[in-house]
């Protein structure tokens, strides 16, 4: 007659291993999950201040109301170009003398500046390259244009920059990744490990280790798809602490994007639970039963 209390044992032991394998699973899809956030936002930090930088195209003073306009469509129809904005000489004026002071004045009474367009491009075409290229097509094909300008150092940096940062946390996605698997790969071999017994008893009964192995795998699978949920839940939560209290980051903005990551998660909670219990019961399965001991 079987022991009542070594059978609670064990169940309290199987308990504890599912606890800590739930626990595992949890933290480490929810560090995932922070760096995924990470990693959406540079780009959409990046994006906004990507199109902050415009093409100056500075106009003639005797350039018709029609070539302008006629200029501006041009600019709208190109598939780099995100906006076109206007801004006259009067207006520049008044905007560098709030900025300078109320001692600034015209020359002689003449307003020498010119009237303007700012041409802000879409984010994927801010690069020196395609600004360049830009740059050159406006000055060659339009002759009211007296000359252009853009800030070429500021966009070398900001190129440079966005590259370093996109290739930090490439690499920071795979050490952090390649830990998952392993943090969980050890908590799932610890839980096997205190059912080798059951593996083997199974397996001298003439039990296929595929049937040994399926109700490992489901077992986890549940447990790793529960991990998942408790991560995304505290991803939530501080998702919508942070947009509640820096607006300015407008996290919720992109919720398909949050959808696709929180569903991300549940996937790589199934997936790495599933690899780790194929590998780690296949060892059981190898072992000899001296060995178990």
């Amino acid at each position: 007659m079987a022991n009542p209390n070594s059978y609670k044992y064990q169940k309290r032991r199987l308990r504890s291993s599912y606890v800590s394998v739930v626990i595992s699973i949890t933290l480490v899809l929810l560090l995932l999950g922070i760096l995924g956030i990470l990693l959406l936002n540079t780009k959409k930090v990046s994006d906004h201040f990507k199109e902050k930088m415009y093409i100056s195209v500075y106009l003639i003073n005797d350039a018709s109301p029609a070539k302008q306009k006629k200029l501006e469509k041009w600019l709208q129809l190109d598939e780099r170009v995100k906006k076109v904005s206007f801004v006259s000489r009067d207006d520049e004026m008044k905007r560098l003398a709030k900025e300078l002071g109320d001692d600034f004045t015209v020359l002689n009474g003449v307003n020498p500046l010119l009237n303007k367009l700012e041409v802000v491009l879409k984010a994927t075409f801010v690069t020196p390259e395609a600004m360049e290229s830009l740059n050159t097509a406006i000055t060659k094909k339009n002759s009211i244009v007296s000359y252009t300008h853009y800030d070429k150092p500021l966009l070398k940096v900001m190129t440079e920059n966005t590259k370093k940062i996109s290739l930090i946390l490439l690499i920071l996605s795979g050490i952090l990744a390649f830990i998952a698997v392993m943090l969980i790969n050890s908590s799932i071999r610890l839980a096997i490990y205190a059912k080798r017994f059951t593996i083997k008893t199974m397996q001298l009964v003439g039990a296929t280790k595929s049937f040994i192995r399926k109700p490992f795998i489901y077992t986890n699978i549940v447990l790793g798809i529960f991990g998942a949920l408790i991560a995304n839940s505290l991803l939530a939560l501080g998702v919508y602490y942070l947009s509640n209290k820096f607006p300015e980051l407008n996290l919720l903005s992109d919720y398909k994007m949050l959808l696709v990551l929180f569903g991300s998660i549940i996937l790589a909670g199934i997936f790495i639970t599933v690899f780790s219990t194929f590998f780690a019961t296949k060892r059981f399965l190898k072992l000899k039963t001296a060995d178990l001991y």
